[in-house]
């Protein structure tokens, strides 16, 4: 199971200009020589004169280490929440965690080479807490024994390795183990944020008030997020990078019921780079009271009953169905595996989709249009310049998203290698941008739509306005699925009556059938920010896209509670003077 975009990250109307960028982007490379020195050496070579230390000694062991590599992530994170206008929870919180990694064996064979039939390797990097301040003597120490412990555990693991491989079917041209790439070197001076918590949590207090006059509103609340992350990684291979990472987010979220039962969530969030460039208050009210009547409304609505048809993904949904049915399914390390369904491995060179569309997973984008991207990064989590990567041009598969564990036939990395704070990297996706080159009004496309029905026979076709989130499944041992989960359905009519807000299902399918019934694309892009969940953490990622017509999607009935409304009335609202 491929757990994927979290709900916790949906729709982003963040508005930054492209000049704001640029001149930021021109402001930091003229400064940042300055400062580097000054604030980023101290610990880069705290971490460097450790990482030789070791390494000269695990070098002469009887399992050789050819690999050390560190990573350290400071995180400062302050999250405020308020609900039905009362302060939920005002926390701040600091923490520095040091990654260690040892490989054991070479760059052809090494611990983290995979075991056929055996399952996974297991994890290959090992966490240790680190002080938040600079202090030479204490974090060599901690540094010393994580090294001591990921060295125990990879050459227990290369063991295991060459055991497996002696025993099982090999690949006739297996890939290497480990990509050789270029040592990168980028200090960049911390990242910081200062916040009026005062201010923030009366602003709060205020945006979370109106839930509270629909008594049928039985979860809510606004919050805010700001976590400034400073990345440091080293490596014995001659890396230094520092890099520094500023997350703003305010997430909007509320669930009523319908009268059977059935719990109806909706989620909105907006994100930025900065304080500042988070939305007004007023903007956001609108939002909230724009919520609360959309809430009401599909309490009201009526159920769609499993349905095959055409349907229109607007752009968040259509971001999020590739994001969950394409772009796991081109992670380079789910090539590697046996377990895996491999889906594409094949089909380097072949058509995948329909010629008008490309897909391109572009982390050094920080913006779309207007919309600030989650998904950006300079460096990798394997040290790795960040690059765009075009997987499909014209509809033909060109390559495969990588980390350092490469493919026979793509040897380097592209500079997908990712994870959270304390996990293994693996080929992740960043930004996916699905871009077509023949596209269509808006109106056109819900007019192609009915046409579309009533070439079908169907009284109507489904409109996936917005999202929550959703999942897949890549493995060889469980049915190679989907499902993605919208919380905004609208009927349109093929005869021309009015569309109509529906509730209840949820979109699924398999991968090959899904792309083969892309039709039509708009001139209108929208963009889905969210974290993707999978085997090395949760990841910032965005998925953009147009919105498409599809000829045929599968919905089936949502999961539903048994539980009845309240039995008891709500109590009474306190009247404002």
């Amino acid at each position: 199971m491929m757990p994927s975009i979290k709900p916790s990250a949906h729709r982003n109307r963040v508005r930054l200009s492209r000049l704001a960028i640029i001149v930021a982007a021109l402001f930091t490379a003229t400064e940042s020589a300055h400062v580097q020195s000054q604030a980023q050496a101290p610990l880069i070579d705290i971490l460097q004169a450790e990482l030789r230390r070791n390494l000269d000694t695990l070098k002469t062991a009887q399992n050789p280490a050819y690999f050390i590599g560190y990573t350290v992530h400071d995180s400062r994170l302050t999250r405020l929440a308020a609900s039905d206008g009362a302060l939920l929870r005002s926390d701040e919180s600091q923490t520095r965690a040091a990654s260690v990694e040892v490989r054991v064996g070479d760059y052809t064979f090494d611990n983290t080479h995979p075991l056929k039939g055996d399952g996974n390797v297991g994890p290959r990097t090992t966490r240790v807490n680190l002080t938040l301040t600079d202090t030479e003597a204490p974090i060599r120490l901690e540094l010393w024994r994580g090294t001591d412990r990921a060295y125990r555990q990879a050459a227990e693991a290369l063991t295991r390795a060459r055991s497996n491989a002696a025993a099982k079917i090999q690949d006739e041209k297996p890939a290497p183990d480990f990509s050789r790439e270029e040592p990168q070197v980028h200090l960049d001076a911390p990242t910081a944020y200062t916040l009026d918590t005062a201010a923030w949590e009366d602003r709060l207090r205020r945006l979370s008030e109106p839930f509270s006059e629909d008594p049928l509103i039985f979860r809510s609340d606004v919050s805010l997020s700001v976590e400034a992350t400073n990345r440091y990684y080293t490596n014995s291979e001659g890396s230094r990078i520092a890099t520094g990472e500023l997350f703003c987010r305010i997430m909007i979220q509320a669930a009523t019921k319908a009268a059977d039962g059935m719990e109806l969530p909706l989620y909105s969030s907006f994100f930025s780079r900065t304080v500042d460039g988070l939305p007004s208050e007023s903007a956001l009210l609108a939002e909230v009271r724009s919520m609360v009547a959309l809430l009401a409304r599909l309490r009201d609505a009526p159920i769609v009953d499993p349905f095959s048809g055409p349907a229109i993904l607007s752009g968040r949904a259509a971001g999020v169905f590739f994001h969950e049915i394409f772009g796991h399914r081109v992670e380079g390390h789910r090539q590697r595996s046996a377990d895996d369904a491999q889906t594409f491995a094949k089909r380097v060179g072949q058509s995948v989709l329909p010629t008008f569309l490309s897909v391109v997973f572009d982390p050094t984008r920080r913006v779309r249009g207007t919309t600030e991207l989650h998904g950006f990064n300079q460096f990798d989590d394997e040290g790795v310049k960040a690059r765009p990567v075009t997987v499909v041009d014209k509809g033909i598969l060109q390559t495969f998203l990588l980390g350092r564990a490469p493919l026979q036939r793509f040897p380097q990395s592209n500079g997908h290698g990712r994870a959270q704070a304390g996990y293994v990297p693996v080929s992740r996706q960043s930004n996916l941008m699905v871009e077509a080159n023949k596209t269509v009004s808006a109106d056109r496309l819900i007019e192609m739509l009915k046409e579309e029905a009533r070439r079908q026979g169907k009284p109507f076709g489904l409109l996936f306005d917005n999202i929550e989130g959703g999942f897949t499944f890549t493995g060889r041992s469980t049915p190679n699925a989907f499902n993605v989960l919208p919380n905004v359905v609208y009927r349109v009519y093929a005869d021309g009556r009015p569309m109509e807000l529906v509730r209840g299902v949820d979109l699924i399918g398999t991968p090959l059938a899904a792309f083969a019934k892309i039709l039509a694309a708009s001139d209108v892009v929208d963009v889905f920010n969210g974290l993707c969940g999978a085997e090395s953490g949760s990841v910032p990622v965005s998925a953009s896209s147009p919105s498409l017509l599809v000829s045929e999607v599968e919905v089936q009935k949502k999961a539903q509670s048994q539980e009845t409304l309240p039995i008891l009335p709500a109590p009474e609202p306190k009247r404002r003077s």
